[in-house]
């Protein structure tokens, strides 16, 4: 092993094997930030996921929503079925495609968007405070470069 913890030997070792590491860094700061908006707002990540999408991009189909957030249908109907149930997002018809639904933010998911968004971003700059600017924009070129490299391994995405 070398002195930075990579592998020199071939061998497997998990605290050098990056697809770990990227999940458990993940996991760490995802049960961060899960664990304030769940306790300041009743929402789970996945649900906080689909209020900024929303939010960005106005509305969605489920599908897209899949798509856009690479969740799992699922964990999307379940995120979108809460939120309808406490009124921050409503279902409209699909105008083109009669057996789809639009989903779309009411007002008081807008406004809770409104609040949650400055806190969100505080986070990401606690997170990121310790590096340096041009580091932060490494990393997102770099994270940006795996998630196309596993699309394209999966066969999700052309080369």
């Amino acid at each position: 092993m070398s002195p930075d913890g990579d592998r020199t030997d071939g061998e497997l070792r998990l605290d050098a094997y990056l697809p770990y590491r990227l999940s458990v860094a993940s996991n760490a700061v995802s049960g961060l930030i899960a664990r304030a908006y769940q306790d300041r707002f009743g929402l789970g990540v996945p649900q906080w996921r689909l209020i900024c999408v929303l939010a960005e991009d106005g509305g969605l189909t489920q599908g897209q929503i899949v798509a856009r957030t690479v969740m799992d249908k699922v964990m999307v109907s379940r995120a979108a079925q809460g939120l309808l149930k406490r009124r921050l997002i409503a279902r409209s018809d699909h105008e083109a495609d009669g057996r789809s639904h639009v989903l779309g933010l009411t007002q008081a998911g807008a406004s809770l968007h409104a609040e949650i968004a400055p806190l969100a971003l505080a986070y990401e700059a606690a997170l990121i405070a310790g590096l340096a600017p041009e580091e932060v924009a490494l990393l997102k070129r770099l994270l940006s470069r795996l998630q196309s490299a596993a699309g394209q391994l999966a066969g999700d995405v052309a080369p």
